[in-house]
């Protein structure tokens, strides 16, 4: 779609690994894994004992003690996250255009935590129920925060498409800056369901691994003895900005976003389409946007959860895209560090393949030890590779048959020679 320059100007992160950007991102390309024993409730009664959790979390450096009891979890990595973001970009939103301003995050579950905290109180006294309680738990909670804290008064939303939610999202900003409706969006997603409710609940889909023993291998992507994913929390925000409004200011340019697809499988509620034909119809779709061919694209940062149905449909999409490239063409993991953070995972995975392109070194897939036969890609197992990326994809699949595909590049990058 032919529409104004948008580039990345700023980003954050809120992870298992930390909450620090730069050293998240040594952590990753280390292969280092976020994993461990839960802490943050007692997991005793269920079947698995481990998740990504966010430790290191200081909510007190940007929200007084008064905002952290009205903001869910989820709304305070998102709050923090932007805080960082705004940060990192350099821009000052007292001497922007505040209607030219804008926000849409994504969850795909919102406040969970409150959710829980509320019932409790139900069944005891509900007279008692906080006055803070629907503001608290609904999606969109974020999203107005992050509007209130930097006072944006342009394009504002919430999506909630599962774990889609991020990209979603930042596709739902790329399209504003595009078409004239904003000059500076802050953008991904943020997610707190690693609770007793949402630990339960994925157990009960039988979605989660359970792998016994060092929870640091339990997130096994395109792995032969993967056994779902690892259920995790954390946010990742971007600040995506016109070109030539970026350049007047001299911010420096992470990535330029160039592409957005978005297709529905249509076929189930939870399980992909196993053909991934949804998943290729989106790729298609971001490639064509960003007026690419498939041999453009130098790295995959894949939505590779590691389930069975998915890792495999995945690769059966990439397959089908990207054709012979495809043998050639490096895909890797990040989940396999982080585990899932659900509707946030968008975001942070547009931050690392952002970062793959601006500081040529591509994250590996870690766990890797025999590669399931129906997953034959180059996974990039253990080690990161150190290359230079002018073009990469990042990949969103979630409940509900919601695909999404991002594609970034670095600024005057070039096509391929035909």
């Amino acid at each position: 779609m032919p529409g104004r320059r948008v580039v990345i100007t700023g980003m954050a992160v809120i992870t298992p690994l930390g909450p620090e950007m730069n050293q998240v991102w040594d952590s990753v390309c280390e292969g280092k894994s976020g994993i461990r024993e839960i802490t943050l409730f007692d997991s005793t009664p269920f079947k698995i004992h481990f998740g990504g959790q966010v430790e290191d979390f200081e909510a007190e450096k940007y929200l007084d003690h008064r905002e952290q009891r009205r903001l869910d979890r989820f709304s305070q990595f998102a709050v923090v996250a932007s805080s960082r973001a705004v940060e990192d970009s350099g821009i000052d939103f007292s001497k922007e255009d505040p209607v030219r301003c804008g926000v849409i995050m994504g969850s795909g579950v919102g406040g969970l935590k409150e959710f829980e905290e509320a019932t409790k109180q139900l069944f005891k006294d509900p007279g008692k129920l906080s006055p803070h309680m629907i503001t608290r738990m609904m999606v969109n909670a974020a999203s107005g925060h992050l509007s209130i804290r930097h006072g944006l008064q342009g394009p504002i939303s919430a999506v909630a498409t599962a774990c889609a939610s991020s990209a979603n999202a930042i596709g739902d900003s790329f399209r504003a800056i595009q078409q004239d409706e904003a000059d500076v969006m802050i953008s991904g997603g943020s997610e707190a369901a690693l609770t007793p409710l949402g630990l339960g609940g994925f157990l009960a889909m039988r979605a989660l691994s359970q792998r016994s023993g060092d929870p640091a291998t339990a997130s096994r992507p395109f792995d032969r003895d993967r056994e779902g994913f690892v259920l995790s929390e954390g946010a990742g925000v971007l600040i995506l900005e016109e070109y030539e409004h970026a350049r007047a200011r001299g911010a420096r340019i992470y990535a330029e976003l160039l592409g957005y697809g978005s297709t529905s499988d249509g076929v189930h509620i939870a399980a992909p389409d196993p053909q991934g034909r949804g998943a290729s119809r989106a790729m298609r779709r971001a490639l064509s946007d960003a007026q690419l061919d498939p041999s453009d694209i130098d790295y995959v940062n894949a939505h590779g959860t590691g389930t069975e149905l998915g890792d495999r449909a995945e690769t059966k999409a990439i397959k089908n895209v990207f054709g012979n490239h495809a043998e050639q063409m490096p895909v890797s993991s990040t989940k396999s560090e982080l585990g899932h953070l659900l509707g946030a995972s968008g975001g942070v995975e547009l931050v690392f393949t952002s970062l793959a392109i601006h500081r040529g070194v591509m994250p590996p897939t870690i766990n890797l030890d025999e590669p399931d036969p129906e997953c034959d890609l180059d996974y990039l197992p253990h080690q990161a590779r150190e290359d230079k990326v002018r073009f990469a994809m990042s990949n969103s699949f979630g409940f509900g048959g919601h695909n999404a595909s991002l594609v970034v590049g670095a600024v005057g990058a070039q096509k391929r020679a035909a």
